[in-house]
């Protein structure tokens, strides 16, 4: 391969301030990136100073598509012009030598999906450390990877990928504001001839807030948990018995909700036109 040029795709929304702290942790790296893009979902009466930031802090900003989460992750990515993708959240602070880390890996296998562990801080009180990123596991939540070379995890904010994904029309899902789905993305990549590799000793510092715990039980989270179930116990690695399972799992933990029951028909559409695309 020829020459590599890293390319930083970072979403923001609404956290100027958190935005400033990623910034000023990422321009402190010995090694830069290829280009920062910053790419805002912002209100507008936020918008003018992360734009402002962004500048001040030598980024491409761009105007993200106000869809969600995963919608910008997409947008960012194609707005990309390096040949590897990193994506960012607006509330990671990168340690001393992190981009050196990524640039190594990157360099030593330009073909992988790279990813990254990270330590974790809620309302500013560390939390816990994970060594790598996750990977989609049957039940549709993340689980540990069992081989750091060879895995289907994703890092959500903190993913390395080849522009040959996105080149290709692959994309993340964008019907769920959050909860399982990047998961997802990581088996359909495997699934389509990517591997996943760990970075040895890499992590980020996710700096969260109360809002990360009071998700879990939100509807829209069970139900892209029980759309990666499907899409891993049908396709992944079909089991029918371990979907059916886990299908009146998810439909116990919501407690019977009946907008998820509803919706079942659904979800098993889209991931089987989604698996059977290519």
């Amino acid at each position: 391969m020829g020459e590599i040029s890293l390319s930083i795709a970072l979403v923001t929304r609404n956290r100027p301030e958190s935005l400033e702290r990623c910034l000023k942790s990422l321009r402190s790296q010995s090694i830069q990136p290829f280009e920062v893009v910053v790419s805002d979902d912002s209100d507008p009466e936020l918008a003018p100073k992360t734009e402002a930031l962004a500048k001040y802090w030598d980024c491409r900003y761009i105007k993200g598509p106000q869809r969600g989460l995963y919608a910008n992750r997409n947008y960012t990515a194609l707005a990309c012009k390096g040949t590897h993708i990193r994506t960012m959240d607006d509330d990671h602070l990168l340690p001393e030598g992190h981009m050196e880390q990524c640039m190594e890996a990157v360099w030593f296998d330009p073909k992988s999906i790279w990813t990254t562990g990270e330590m974790g801080f809620i309302n500013g009180e560390y939390c816990g450390t994970s060594q790598t990123a996750t990977q989609l596991y049957p039940s549709g939540v993340a689980g540990s990877v069992t081989d750091v070379d060879d895995n289907w995890a994703i890092a959500d904010g903190a993913t390395i990928y080849p522009k040959e994904v996105f080149d290709r029309g692959h994309r993340m899902v964008e019907w769920f504001p959050f909860g399982s789905s990047y998961l997802e993305f990581g088996a359909y990549l495997y699934y389509h001839g990517f591997r996943s590799r760990c970075i040895p000793g890499a992590l980020i510092k996710h700096y969260a807030d109360q809002t990360i715990l009071t998700r879990r039980n939100n509807i829209s989270v069970i139900e892209s948990q029980l759309y990666a179930s499907l899409c891993f116990n049908f396709f992944f690695k079909p089991n029918p018995g371990l979907a059916a399972k886990y299908i009146l799992s998810c439909i116990r933990y919501s407690n019977f909700n009946q907008n998820l029951v509803w919706n079942l028909p659904k979800l098993i559409t889209q991931a089987k036109r989604r698996w059977h695309k290519n």
